[in-house]
């Protein structure tokens, strides 16, 4: 049960240290597999076209309880007030990725040339693409909620978001990993997208509907809800010890990575941020629009990039490190974000209307 004080704060206690609990995850991963290396071996038997299944289940924990927040029902009113979508889908779609890859290959492959190799280089860089090329579907609610930001068209927002990741999300990621040196199977990365996208959100989207046609929409978001957030937090932190574990030589091996990895990552987090946030103070945008679409670009779908990885690279790849670095600066690098939005409300028009759309 959260206190007062969380729920106030609009971020619950595992969601507000995710960071320390990912170094702990990481921590217990990396010694299961020093001193008990077994155990990762007996999990590695269980897996089906480079997809791990216990970490598939542990995913779908994750995505099933976010896909059912979006509610597409507020698509209809998209036309009423459209600047803040535009910049969303821009900043989303037509520049965080390419940003993400010309500057993760900039310090990966520039600057941390003498310290990283090339084919490691490579790996992370594949990490970083699939991070870039999956914009926030479901804590940017907890950062338009810091933020004070406007629940109706943070949902608009997200769900157009969720449709756009269906059909651009593939090619996006096969050609900027095809620039990157790496050849990947369509097949298989569209297997990604309906295992961990589509699968789960119509899932998602079923069960929100029968829940709130029985029980009404107060009880779907005031009870229902709420019964999963643990549910989620726990199936991260399962998937990261796993995951951990088999990462945990590359990491032993080369422990000053993850800090070279969370580098061009932070960097990329503040740019993408500051690019959607101007631009929306640009167009007169009013607070509570600017700061979500601002929020959703920076922030990551982690949970999707993660399970594409190991998807497409399988659980032991230096690749899925490069995503799990996205877990660990996450947290930290949007409450910084939090805290300039907040700062600097003051450089908005005044928000004519609470619902905008």
């Amino acid at each position: 049960m959260k206190n007062t004080d969380e729920k106030k704060s609009g971020i619950g206690f595992f969601e507000k240290y995710l960071s320390l609990w990912v170094i702990l995850c990481m921590v217990t991963g990396v010694l299961i597999g020093k001193f008990l290396p077994g155990i990762p071996e007996f999990l590695g038997k269980f897996e089906y076209a480079k997809v791990s299944i216990p970490i598939a289940v542990l995913i779908w924990l994750m995505i099933y309880p976010m896909m059912m927040k979006v509610d597409f029902t507020s698509v209809k009113n998209v036309g009423k007030n459209p600047k803040g979508l535009y910049v969303t889908w821009v900043t989303n779609w037509l520049i965080k990725p390419f940003t993400m890859y010309a500057i993760a290959h900039f310090f990966l492959f520039v600057v941390f040339k003498s310290l990283i190799s090339t084919e490691l280089a490579k790996d992370y860089l594949a990490g970083a693409i699939l991070l870039g090329a999956a914009p926030c579907t479901a804590m940017v609610f907890v950062w338009s909620y810091l933020t004070k930001g406007n629940p109706a068209y943070t949902v608009v927002q997200v769900a157009t978001n969720d449709l756009i990741i269906l059909i651009a999300f593939p090619p996006i990621v096969a050609f900027l990993l095809g620039i990157g040196g790496i050849v990947i199977p369509w097949a298989t990365l569209f297997l990604s997208v309906l295992l961990f996208v589509v699968i789960p959100l119509v899932g998602g989207v079923l069960t929100r509907v029968n829940v709130i046609k029985k029980k009404g929409i107060e009880y779907f978001n005031r009870e229902f809800i709420p019964k999963f957030n643990d549910l989620t937090i726990g199936g991260l932190l399962l998937t990261l010890i796993i995951i951990f574990s088999f990462q945990g030589e590359v990491i032993l091996n080369n422990p000053l990575h993850i800090i070279l990895i969370a580098i061009p990552l932070s960097i990329q987090t503040f740019f993408i941020f500051f690019i959607a946030y101007f631009t929306s103070k640009k167009v007169r945008l009013s607070h509570e629009i600017a700061a979500p679409a601002a929020m959703i670009g920076a922030s990551n779908f982690f949970e999707l990039s993660v399970a594409v990885a190991i998807s497409l690279f399988g659980a032991s790849s230096p690749v899925v490190l490069a995503t799990i670095v996205g877990v660990l600066v996450e947290v930290p690098v949007m409450l910084t974000l939090v805290k300039i939005a907040n700062y600097t409300k003051g450089w908005f028009p005044e928000d004519i209307s609470k619902k905008q759309i």
